[in-house]
């Protein structure tokens, strides 16, 4: 005999709080996929005893939005989501508990209440440092200056729809070469790793689609000057947010939800 499907559950307790947080991917978690991800949040929301909020429906879903997610082996300083809750709580409560549900490596740093406006309209650029070996700094140099000199770029990449070549100059607003210090005893983890000497490539990438990622810059450059960078490349996104065309840099899409909640 057949199962009579069970029905929408029409009293699903409505959302009466939306929080947003900034997390970092650090370590080995790089490693990690936006799905691995997902995974691991909703197994830490149920350990920490967040009230999420549910979708209606045969198949109800936890209220969790994700935007700009870093490819998978990019480190990341600045991921976001945003969570629907069934009871109102307290942000870094919440953070806290959510920080101490996840593993190492996976960090919350930061939880604020949401204000109008949706989250991911903010996220326009990222920047992103990419730490490659010291010996190629000098034609790093020369690899930067023949990128920026040309007015396509253009890459191709491998899609569930297979190769797809696409133009990369225009989203790359900011690209130059630094050369740090080695930090004495750094240890390694989210951030670029300094304990060895690198030379690092400042990277900042207007966002759309497709999305340009830093590996897509790395073949960018290879194509503009016949430079090929040996391994291993460190891929850290630093910030990502609305981009200020004016000062050419990347702001903080949480700031409209501070400003929010001191004058609300």
């Amino acid at each position: 005999m057949s199962r009579t499907p069970k029905p929408p559950d029409r009293n699903t307790p409505p959302t009466v709080q939306r929080l947003r947080f900034r997390y970092a991917k650090r370590g080995r978690l790089r490693f990690t996929s936006h799905r691995d991800f997902q995974r691991a949040l909703e197994r830490a929301v149920r350990r920490a005893g967040v009230p999420i909020a549910y979708s209606a429906g045969f198949s109800p879903h936890p209220k969790i939005s994700y935007a700009g997610a870093a490819p998978t082996g990019a480190a990341s300083e600045a991921e976001y989501a945003e969570l629907g809750v069934a009871v109102r709580c307290d942000p870094q409560a919440l953070r806290v508990g959510l920080d101490s549900a996840l593993p190492d490596g996976l960090d919350v740093l930061e939880v604020v209440e949401a204000g109008p406006g949706a989250l991911a309209d903010r996220l326009q650029a990222s920047f992103w440092e990419i730490a490659c070996p010291v010996d190629a700094a000098g034609d790093l140099d020369m690899a930067v200056e023949a990128f920026l000199a040309r007015d396509v770029v253009e890459v191709e990449r491998l899609t569930k729809n297979g190769p797809r070549v696409f133009d990369i100059r225009d989203a790359v607003r900011r690209l130059e070469l630094t050369r740090p210090e080695p930090a004495a005893g750094a240890p390694s983890g989210g951030t670029t790793d300094l304990s060895s000497p690198c030379a690092i490539l400042q990277v900042v990438v207007r966002h759309g689609t497709p999305a340009v990622r830093p590996d897509d810059v790395l073949a960018g450059l290879r194509l503009a000057s016949g430079l090929e960078l040996p391994p291993p490349h460190r891929m850290t996104r630093r910030s990502q947010g609305p981009w200020d065309e004016e000062s050419g840099t990347v702001g903080d899409p949480l700031a409209p939800d501070r400003d929010a909640s001191v004058t609300s």
